[in-house]
């Protein structure tokens, strides 16, 4: 197994972020530093920062309903006043888990929480083209123009144009506009960036579905274990 994944089923980091604590120098294989495509086996003793690291790891997996005023990080240390972040909204007893992907401290909605790196590689690469559903809530109405243009792409950043997607108006009048839009990509702070470039900046946003896993009764600021057949669907999404 190569010594990115190894970390990231350890819920150390994701693969990609394991890879910069790979490059740091503070992993070590057999107490030699290790290097970017190493491969380690069940008799090998890996360490980090100097601690060794199990080769038995129980996953845990969570879904969140994230509220708005918490980041998606497991500390907030570049602050010198650190905000919430999700971690202070799992249950007592949760493992060492890391969340998947993004969301920015103004959007709420649905987060996934493991430390499945596997997992967390699946759902977040982008040639992978996971659907994500996001409720958006604009300033007065969108005209079609606007509406064509977001679905066939916009350029949110010079020579950065954004893919195909689903925008569909579920409710309007004089004062405010709804919509449902699905995006394959995850650019970020993608869709605040989109409507911004057509003139409609974001007033509201929350993500609301992962494929087909939805946030179904669960309220906001509250999470949930995965059951196993959500953990089986979303390893075969």
């Amino acid at each position: 197994m190569r010594i990115n994944k190894f970390l990231a089923e350890q819920g150390v980091a994701s693969r990609r972020g394991a890879d910069g604590i790979i490059a740091e120098g503070r992993v070590t294989i057999n107490g030699k530093t290790a290097k970017a495509g190493d491969d380690v086996s069940p008799s090998d003793e890996v360490a980090l920062d100097g601690k060794l690291l199990s080769h038995k790891v129980k996953f845990e997996y969570y879904l969140l309903n994230k509220p708005k005023g918490f980041v998606c990080t497991v500390s907030d240390e570049k602050t010198e006043r650190p905000r919430k972040t999700v971690m202070d909204l799992l249950p007592a007893g949760a493992g060492k888990v890391f969340p998947v992907g993004r969301l920015d401290y103004n959007t709420e909605g649905l987060l996934i929480l493991t430390n499945d790196g596997s997992l967390a590689y699946r759902l977040t690469a982008p040639q992978n083209e996971i659907p994500k559903t996001y409720l958006v809530k604009v300033n007065g109405s969108v005209t079609s123009a606007q509406l064509n243009r977001l679905r066939e792409g916009v350029e949110i950043e010079k020579g950065i144009v954004t893919k195909k997607c689903r925008v569909n108006v579920i409710e309007t009048d004089k004062a405010y506009t709804k919509l449902h839009v699905t995006l394959t990509e995850g650019k970020n702070r993608e869709i605040r960036r989109m409507f911004e470039a057509v003139g409609k900046p974001v007033e509201f946003l929350k993500r609301i579905r992962l494929g087909d896993l939805t946030l179904s009764g669960l309220d906001r600021g509250a999470c949930r274990s995965l059951s196993p057949e959500e953990v089986f669907y979303l390893k075969n999404l």
